[in-house]
């Protein structure tokens, strides 16, 4: 047998390390974007990523908004504004001042929006995969967004989703019609740096959970952890994974 042949799919590890690498420092990116324009070539690159991603019976349900306007980014800053300050009053006291002091978008700051969509009649009322569970077209779509996201950090580029604003109010500001859902609206640009931990997590918000609490086996219990002691204790082992971390720019 052609061992050459047999082995073409296999990833180099050179490039299996990259893959990584881009997986654990890719960062939700809010503040640190600069203003140089990003160019047409790497801005393709990243959509044909997105647009590369599964999607439930290949019906490629998204939709890409490309928003370069200052007044339109404006228009969709003042939505964010007024939702932020509604969301401040939404948590504990307590917390209420840190939420404050959190900046939760690029809007203005970076280079380039883009707001991803998913249009749910695309390809008619039935499709292959979405008979049971409707909502896997937007699963699908969520997919395109992760999938640009690794592709702007291999390129980079930082990306900020902006997830507080009223849905509606955008949706209008874009004249996106009503039966597509808006499923990310997104902040691009080259960053001075990026963060070696998530924002929230250096900020004292929440931790990272613990990988092997969040496993089961077999069932929704814990039942089956002695029997698969072995594959914790990688786990465990793996929390040291040389690409898992990266070191401040």
């Amino acid at each position: 047998m052609n061992l050459s042949h047999q082995n073409h799919h296999l990833i180099s590890e050179i490039d299996r390390k990259g893959l990584y690498k881009v997986i654990f420092s890719r960062r939700d990116v809010r503040g640190q974007f600069r203003p140089d324009p990003i160019p047409d070539h790497v801005i393709s690159r990243i959509l044909y990523a997105a647009h590369h991603a599964p999607s439930v019976g290949f019906m490629q349900p998204w939709n890409f908004i490309i928003i370069r306007s200052k007044s339109v980014r404006k228009q969709i800053h003042d939505v964010f504004k007024q939702a932020n300050q509604e969301a401040s009053e939404m948590f504990p006291k307590q917390k209420r001042k840190m939420y404050s002091s959190l900046k939760l978008e690029g809007i203005l700051e970076s280079p380039l929006n883009i707001c991803l969509t998913c249009d749910r009649e695309k390809t008619g009322p039935v499709v292959i995969g979405r008979t049971h569970i409707k909502e896997m077209d937007t699963y699908s779509s969520v997919c395109a967004i992760q999938n640009l996201w690794l592709a702007a950090r291999a390129e980079g580029l930082g990306v900020g989703w902006v997830s507080v604003f009223n849905e509606k109010k955008v949706k209008e500001i874009l004249e996106i019609p009503d039966h597509v859902v808006l499923i990310g609206y997104l902040c691009i640009g080259r960053v001075t740096h990026f963060y070696q931990k998530p924002e929230l997590e250096t900020a004292g918000w929440l931790p990272r959970l613990p990988l092997e609490e969040l496993i089961y086996f077999d069932k929704w219990d814990k039942n089956g952890q002695n029997e698969n002691s072995s594959l914790l204790n990688q786990v465990r082992k793996d929390l040291h994974f040389p690409e898992y971390s990266i070191q401040e720019d």
